[in-house]
């Protein structure tokens, strides 16, 4: 898949395993794109990087003709989706969606038309090269996920998940669990409150028909999700991955 075809085969039932990254290093992002994932999800939220960086790691993406770039957003805020999108992202995922109100906001700042009372100022700098320039074709091909990781968004989930425009959910396991009564991001004392969560969540999704997404922290848990009916997963991130590495052929070397 490349680009936009990843819409089309979300929106049509298939599955997407992306990558994420939080670093403002394109040129390792370049290399990420190209080994194989579907998307690069870009952290303009919790990411070491600010609207420069974004746009750097989304031209990497592109440059690497294979992938696909998503940016969560710093915030739920007009300006944060009409810059990551018209910096070229084929999606945002929007963070701290508590109500259905918060999801129409997100869906209004993404999209042009008045069906979904479209608030994206026209100004597409990047995204031209790869959507549009055509409003429509914008609107089409755009995806806009939002965030279910506290305990209101939790409680709101199938009414979030119901809003017209809407294209996923998306889990943040660590502040789920925080928001299911977690002392820290792993509680163990909290799992089947966490993967309960998970599940309502994912139920909510498959019955508004809409992509269930969550991120995980390596391979092995992407697996598990994908077989439990999640159909976009992305996995861990570039400076855990690169400090894991680090301290394994650390660990080899003084063995």
């Amino acid at each position: 898949m490349h680009h936009n075809d990843i819409t089309e085969t979300l929106r049509g039932g298939g599955t997407a395993v992306g990558y994420w990254t939080v670093l403002d290093a394109p040129v390792a992002t370049e290399r990420v794109a190209r080994a194989g994932y579907d998307y690069i999800g870009i952290d303009a939220q919790h990411g070491l990087m600010g609207y420069d960086g974004v746009l750097r790691n989304l031209m990497a993406v592109d440059a690497a003709h294979a992938a696909a770039g998503i940016v969560r957003t710093a915030a739920n805020d007009p300006v944060c989706i009409g810059q990551a999108l018209d910096a070229g992202a084929l999606g945002v995922i929007v963070p701290l969606v508590d109500t259905p109100e918060d999801a129409a906001a997100a869906v209004s700042a993404a999209r042009y038309s008045a069906r979904f009372s479209g608030r994206r100022s026209y100004g597409p700098m990047r995204s031209a090269l790869r959507i549009g320039p055509r409003p429509a074709d914008s609107d089409r091909e755009t995806l806009v996920l939002a965030m279910i990781e506290t305990a209101e968004g939790l409680a709101n989930v199938e009414q979030i998940a119901a809003v017209d425009g809407l294209d996923g959910l998306y889990i943040g396991p660590s502040d789920l669990m925080l928001a299911v009564g977690g002392a820290y991001p792993a509680d163990p004392d909290r799992a089947d409150a966490l993967e309960a969560a998970v599940e309502r969540t994912r139920a909510a999704a498959d019955a508004a028909g809409i992509v269930p997404a969550i991120h995980s922290l390596d391979g092995a848990t992407a697996k598990r999700r994908l077989d439990a009916g999640f159909r976009m997963v992305t996995i861990a991130s570039d400076l855990t991955h690169l400090e894991a590495a680090a301290r394994a052929h650390l660990a080899a070397a003084k063995a």
